[in-house]
């Protein structure tokens, strides 16, 4: 692909279009940017990346693939002015929230169409995406969306009503993670510790954690009790956890994700 055109300039467009760009992926000049009225946007995004946002209509008939990247609310009227401007066969690759691909295709037209929902790390090439596609996506396009997701982390094919899942812990996981820090950060400090010392001691134990997830054979609950001794600190702690229920607030926290997700799709 020569020219992708983004559809819309919000913070997980700035995420891809970075990743992408640490990746080779694609240059700078290969990437378009356009969204609806926010013109200072487009100048930040066209100094800190060098990407073009100077969009003629040409552009739109040139694109090898667009990326639906506007807010969610915007997307049908968006996709109402985009249909008259692009191409009969150009594929799309969706990443907005609750916006099926049928409601997409209702709009531009039967044609190939991917449906994806990584996330914010995806900046630094270690996102976590879900993706879906439609049938009109050949196999060379599967593994083209495939390919393109991977180079800014970890992809995954699911079905597509799995998206709302996907939406609830991957796409809107660094935010849970990021408020842990938050906590984290804030009792450490209230313990006696700097921010600083907190923030390296607890970000390097999730990225230790994370790996050792990844490598072991043993389930999280075998993991745990490993470093859990009886009568330990830990056990103190985990004790702490159940007392203030900590699993049911977890689930509450996916679970109302999730059906926010289907509400949205519901509302478009």
């Amino acid at each position: 692909m020569k020219k992708i055109l983004f559809i819309g300039a919000g913070s997980m467009a700035e995420a891809l279009m970075q990743g992408w760009i640490k990746q080779n992926v694609f240059t700078p000049h290969e990437i378009y940017v356009t969204n609806r009225s926010d013109k200072e946007r487009l100048q930040f995004l066209h100094d800190t990346y060098g990407v073009q946002t100077s969009i003629e209509d040409a552009i739109y008939q040139q694109a090898d693939l667009i990326i639906l990247a506007m807010k969610p609310k915007d997307a049908i009227k968006a996709m109402l002015e985009l249909k008259n401007k692009m191409t009969e066969h150009t594929a799309i690759l969706s990443i907005l929230a609750g916006i099926a691909i049928s409601t997409i295709t209702e709009q531009l037209g039967l044609r190939p169409v991917a449906r994806v929902m990584p996330n914010t790390s995806a900046t630094i090439g270690m996102s976590a995406s879900g993706i879906a596609f439609n049938a009109q996506v050949s196999t060379t396009q599967r593994a083209m969306f495939l390919q393109l997701l991977e180079a800014v982390g970890s992809v995954i094919e699911v079905e597509e009503d799995q998206l709302h899942a996907v939406t609830a812990l991957s796409g809107s996981g660094p935010a849970y993670i990021y408020y842990l820090m938050e906590a984290f950060e804030r009792v450490g400090m209230e313990v006696g510790l700097s921010k600083d010392t907190v923030r390296l001691l607890m970000t390097q134990t999730l990225a230790g954690t994370a790996e050792m997830l990844k490598q072991s054979i043993d389930e999280p609950d075998v993991l745990r009790k490993k470093v859990t001794s009886p009568g330990g600190t830990t056990e103190a702690g985990i004790k702490a956890l159940e007392q203030y229920q900590f699993n049911a607030a977890i689930e509450a926290c996916i679970k109302e994700a999730e059906a926010r997700s289907r509400a949205l799709a519901k509302s478009k």
